[in-house]
């Protein structure tokens, strides 16, 4: 479903969120400000690539039909504007550019399934390994990070989440700022309503645009 999605879900919020559990499909997003509404070309096919995956999730909440596990390579650019907006819950800032994370989503189908049909279930999800990009005037570095996120559904919403930040890789100063949000985050879980908030409306309003591709399946 780290959030806003995986830099969310870098920082996902995401994903998958992961952009966790749909923060895997990594098309929630900070609102926008008039400048940032247009997208550039490179977002735009970054976004079409992620279609696929956006419309076997939906399918798996939705139809909640057996079926094969999801499985889909991802590809995510953030922009300084929203990870600052992101990075700021834990109190830090992001002093770099534009990230561009991927990553390989693995979700079982059986788990969207009960999150959606079960009056409690907890979804607890694989390790996701993310690389990304970071944008510096020095030069880019390449980043590296885990987190094995767990969402608790209730009647069909997520109502609490957590990321669990595992182990980051990059250099010393990117590594130190994002070892401090995801510390924080691990600790106070403060990315916690961002995720959540992500994560329902992706199953209410996000899979309601690819519904023609999902209904019939």
């Amino acid at each position: 479903m780290p959030a806003r999605n995986a830099v969310l879900y870098l920082f996902g919020a995401a994903f998958l969120a992961v952009q966790a559990v749909p923060a895997a499909a990594q098309d929630a997003q900070v609102p926008p400000s008039k400048e940032e509404v247009e997208l550039t070309p490179e977002e735009i096919a970054e976004r079409e690539s992620r279609k696929a995956c956006k419309v076997a999730i939906c399918d798996a909440f939705h139809n909640r039909k057996p079926g094969n596990d999801i499985s889909c390579h991802v590809v995510k650019s953030w922009r300084k504007e929203h990870l600052q907006k992101i990075v700021s819950k834990a109190k830090v800032s992001w002093p770099w550019g534009r990230v561009r994370c991927s990553t390989d989503i693995k979700l079982r189908r059986e788990t969207l399934i009960k999150a959606m049909t079960e009056p409690k279930h907890e979804a607890v999800l694989d390790t996701h390994k993310v690389t990304c990009e970071v944008e510096r005037e020095e030069g880019n570095a390449e980043l590296k990070f885990a987190f094995a996120p767990k969402v608790l559904f209730e009647n069909g919403k997520a109502v609490k989440a957590s990321l669990n930040w595992g182990e980051i890789d990059g250099p010393t100063v990117v590594k130190g700022a994002l070892w401090t949000a995801t510390a924080t985050d691990n600790t106070f879980n403060v990315l916690d309503g961002m995720v959540v908030e992500d994560i329902n409306n992706f199953i209410s309003n996000k899979c309601m645009e690819v519904k023609d591709e999902w209904q019939n399946k």
